[in-house]
C-alpha cells in the first residue's frame, strides 16, 4: 500500500473518530475483513498508530475457543473457522464498545500467536476513546452469531488481496510463529483457503473495498 492510500484511508477513519454528537454514539467502530493473509492486522495497527489516543485496536482474534476447548469439540484441525470462536462473546463486546457505561474501561481479549492462544482482559478501552478499529475474517459473515456483527459497526473495508502474493505470505507468517513450511502448507491449502473462501463472499456487504499490495 502506498502512502497516499493509506492517507486516504487514516482520514476516513479520523473522520469516523470525531467526538460524538448530533445524536451519534458515544463511540464508533471500524471493522476491517478480509481473507487470512490480507494484511488486516498491519493496516489495523498502522491506522491506531495513526490515530494515537483517538482510536483502540480490538481484534476478533481474541475470541478464538481456547485449544482445549477445540480438542473437546474436535475442531483442533479446524481452527480458524467460524465454529471455531466464540462469536456471541465477541458480538457481545462490541455492543458494549458501542455503548459504554459512563466512565468505564472495557477490556478485551488478545490473541498471542507464539502460543496460539487467546489472552483474557489483555486490551484495556478507555471511556475517551472514541473510535474502536476492529479486524478479523468474519466481520461480514451472515451466519449462526456472526450475523449480529455488521450492525454494530460504522463501517466494515474488505481488503482485497491477489492470491498470489496472500497465499505466500500466508505460509510465511505460519513459519514465522513455529511450523515447519510442510505442514504450514498443508494448513494454508485444507485450513485457511477454505476460510478464505467463506470470506469472500461477504465481499458485497463492505462499505469499502480496499484493494491491498
Amino acid at each position: 500500500m502506498d502512502a497516499q492510500q493509506f492517507d486516504r484511508l487514516a482520514a476516513r477513519a479520523e473522520a469516523l473518530a470525531e467526538r460524538p454528537g448530533d445524536g451519534r454514539p458515544p463511540r464508533r467502530i471500524l471493522g476491517l475483513a478480509g481473507a487470512p493473509g490480507a494484511g488486516k492486522s498491519t493496516l489495523a495497527a498502522r491506522l491506531v498508530a495513526r490515530l494515537g489516543g483517538l482510536a483502540a485496536l480490538v481484534p476478533m482474534d481474541g475470541f478464538h475457543l481456547a485449544r482445549a476447548e477445540l480438542e473437546r469439540l474436535g475442531r483442533a484441525e479446524r481452527k480458524g473457522a467460524p465454529d471455531t470462536f466464540d462469536a456471541a462473546g465477541y458480538t457481545a463486546l462490541l455492543a458494549r464498545l458501542r455503548t459504554p457505561a459512563p466512565g468505564t474501561t472495557v477490556y478485551a481479549p488478545a490473541f498471542d500467536r507464539s502460543l496460539e492462544e487467546p489472552i483474557a482482559g489483555a486490551i484495556p478501552v478507555g471511556p475517551e476513546v472514541p473510535l474502536v478499529v476492529t479486524e478479523g475474517n468474519y466481520l461480514l459473515h451472515d451466519e449462526g452469531g456472526w450475523a449480529g456483527v455488521l450492525p454494530l459497526l460504522d463501517e466494515v473495508w474488505y481488503l482485497d488481496l491477489d492470491d498470489r502474493r496472500r497465499v505466500p505470505r500466508l505460509v510465511a507468517r505460519h513459519v514465522r510463529f513455529g511450523k515447519d513450511r510442510a505442514h504450514a502448507e498443508r494448513w494454508v491449502h485444507d485450513s485457511d483457503e477454505a476460510n478464505a473462501r467463506l470470506v469472500a463472499r461477504g465481499r458485497d456487504r463492505a462499505h469499502l473495498v480496499v484493494p491491498m499490495s
